[in-house]
């Protein structure tokens, strides 16, 4: 897989760690009193404290993780030579070279198409004399 490839990938990772990492923090939190206004909300059930404790911080070490790979794939990049101007004459060349094998694919296609009528032609001579031959009497 190509390094951009990659480098989506890990960010469609880390927004998947995100939202599943927001989504469980909101979904197991206990319950908070916003204003003295308001009366003591509910408790929540937890069937298991410790877990809820070492939840996020596993979670968050992924996020870190994740992040942390993404960083390593964008370093590997590799690093624009000669600026902008190097760059817009490299996108010149590919797309003269682009075309020049664009031209050529359209004459074979050209010549494939003429080959493909010619042979439609033969075959269309040979079905007739076969259909014309008299049965011997």
């Amino acid at each position: 897989m190509d390094i951009i490839s990659q480098l989506q990938e890990q960010v469609n990772l880390i927004a998947n760690l995100a939202f599943n990492t927001i989504g469980t923090l909101q979904r197991d939190a206990p319950p908070n009193r916003l204003s003295p206004n308001y009366p003591e909300p509910p408790a929540h059930p937890t069937e298991d404290a410790a877990n809820f404790a070492e939840q996020p911080k596993q979670m968050s070490a992924a996020l870190v993780k994740a992040a942390k790979q993404f960083d390593a794939l964008v370093a590997a990049l590799p690093i624009s030579e000669g600026g902008e101007e190097a760059q817009l004459k490299r996108i010149a060349e590919l797309q003269a070279e682009n075309d020049a094998v664009g031209l050529e694919l359209q004459r074979q296609l050209e010549a494939a198409e003429k080959e493909l009528n010619l042979v439609q032609e033969l075959f269309g001579q040979a079905s007739d004399n076969c259909l014309n031959m008299k049965k011997p009497e």
